[in-house]
């Protein structure tokens, strides 16, 4: 499924106001939980339609059941509390870009672990089911890395039911596998894992705040926490999606950076069969990187923004695709957004019809590229 999969997407789309709506109701208790999840079908049955308008090759539900892209997770976790501390139990930066203010105004809340990590319901199991039940074809259900959780560890508060973050996340990546265990026998095609923490460390490189042999140390460590979960799929048959990530909130970005500096270690040892790149800026650098993608694997380039509305010419992205061929052969490449059009249930400042569009123009470029 991997290789023929040439238009593919992140996952989030934009909420519709009558969604959000709904949601506010269900947390002022106007609305039961019932009712609420009746709307969410409904919302996502219309956005199943939308996608299949545009011919995209794999489904979403638009992360709709999500107040955030990591939700489907966090909110599934016992033994965490929130915290003021922005990005949990780690540093975090400030949103960047000419809509960073904008982002500002609305932080989504963190969490730390204050006692021993244990699940109250399945990650993702309802949405997985729900698309099955829905979508016109192949879908995918996408998740964060387990390496994104190491900001669950904050040693003010976690040391109480865990000695190490090595610990924490010990127990972490078993409830994920028992997630994963369960997604397979379900039939899910196609599992995506996005992570942040892999560009926090490009960032960090290109800031010169961490040199590169440290990065790579960090690197390494946060590869073999995912790698764990992305041996199980690869058992399992999976098609297996990794997400580079440089932030999404509200038209705003976190990190920027080439690849070039990890791009060795990082492409040649996550165990994925897709990596889905953003290259729509010049923050991400050139396409040279890719000459360290493994002969297994496909890039997916993450080339039309879903930072705004404003829609990318199509003779200027077949280039950026031929000037990606320099370094990796075109049968080994695929396009997307570079990223969710709504990370966060806001979402990023443009409207439902250029979503569509945007997603129409993926088609129409994978159409005239792969044919």
């Amino acid at each position: 499924m991997s290789e023929t999969i040439r238009a593919d997407q992140v996952g989030s789309l934009l909420r519709p106001a009558e969604l959000l709506a709904s949601r506010r109701e269900f947390e002022a208790g106007q609305i039961s939980a019932s009712e609420l999840r009746s709307r969410e079908d409904a919302a996502i049955v219309d956005v199943l339609a939308l996608q299949e308008e545009a011919g995209i090759a794999v489904f979403s539900d638009g992360e709709f059941r999500r107040s955030a892209w990591g939700n489907g997770v966090v909110d599934s976790l016992s033994g965490l509390v929130a915290t003021e501390k922005r990005g949990g139990g780690q540093a975090a930066r400030r949103w960047q870009g000419a809509h960073a203010d904008v982002a500002e105004e609305t932080i989504p809340k963190h969490y730390v672990a204050a006692g021993k990590l244990g699940l109250k319901h399945r990650f993702a199991y309802d949405e997985a089911k729900f698309l099955k039940d829905n979508a016109a074809g192949p879908f995918k259900i996408t998740m964060p890395s387990p390496s994104m959780f190491t900001r669950l560890y904050d040693t003010d508060v976690t040391t109480a039911a865990y000695a190490s973050m090595d610990e924490l996340l010990d127990d972490l990546v078993e409830l994920y596998l028992t997630e994963i265990d369960g997604l397979h026998e379900l039939g899910v095609p196609y599992l995506q894992l996005d992570s942040l923490r892999y560009i926090d460390t490009i960032d960090a490189v290109s800031k010169g705040t961490i040199a590169v042999k440290d990065a790579r140390g960090t690197l390494q460590r946060l590869v073999e926490i995912d790698n764990r979960i992305l041996g199980r799929m690869k058992r399992q048959g999976v098609t297996r999606g990794v997400h580079i990530c440089r932030g999404n909130h509200r038209s705003a970005w976190g990190a920027e950076g080439s690849y070039e500096s990890v791009a060795e270690f990082l492409l040649g040892e996550v165990d994925t069969d897709r990596f889905l790149m953003e290259f729509d800026t010049d923050r991400a650098g050139g396409f040279e990187p890719l000459r360290f993608v493994p002969n297994d694997k496909i890039v997916v380039l993450g080339l039309i923004t879903t930072k705004s509305g404003a829609l990318e010419d199509v003779d200027y992205l077949r280039r950026r695709i031929d000037e990606a061929t320099q370094y990796i052969p075109l049968e080994r490449l695929a396009i997307s957004p570079q990223c969710g059009f709504a990370s966060t249930e806001l979402g990023n400042l443009l409207t439902v019809d250029e979503e569509k569009k945007k997603l129409a123009l993926v088609v129409e470029i994978a159409r005239k590229v792969w044919g």
